[in-house]
């Protein structure tokens, strides 16, 4: 079974490199973004099992990076990265189609089930 090709995307760099190892030493096929811009360039040339994606980002931010990867790719789950102010937020971007969201500080534990469990969904095997 090839490794499942996760994108993470925050506008903090420590994050990113940080979530991605400790992803990555988990078995999974990790590449980041700072942006929503360059997260939906990557979008549009790679096929992902699943996205993380911050809430609050300059630009882009998550909400929007949700509703038009939803849009271009409705199969693509999206799982959230939210503060503890920001949970409004995320209900939101459950409303445009986020599959889960996560609150930091990050539970790796947590968040690896629920990665699982959007790819399954996406590959039909979870409903």
């Amino acid at each position: 079974m090839e490794p499942l090709r996760i994108l993470i995307v925050d506008d903090e760099e420590e994050l990113v490199s940080t979530l991605g190892e400790r992803l990555a030493l988990r078995g999974f096929q990790i590449e980041s973004a700072t942006s929503g811009e360059d997260a939906l360039r990557l979008v549009g040339k790679n096929d992902f099992n699943v996205l993380i994606v911050d809430v609050k980002m300059p630009g882009i931010d998550g909400l929007e990076l949700t509703a038009s990867v939803k849009h271009d790719k409705p199969e693509l789950p999206v799982i959230l990265l939210t503060g503890h102010g920001s949970v409004g937020e995320a209900e939101r971007g459950m409303r445009v189609g986020a599959f889960e969201y996560v609150m930091k500080p990050i539970d790796i534990d947590a968040l690896i089930e629920k990665i699982l469990n959007a790819a399954a969904r996406k590959e039909g095997r979870l409903s």
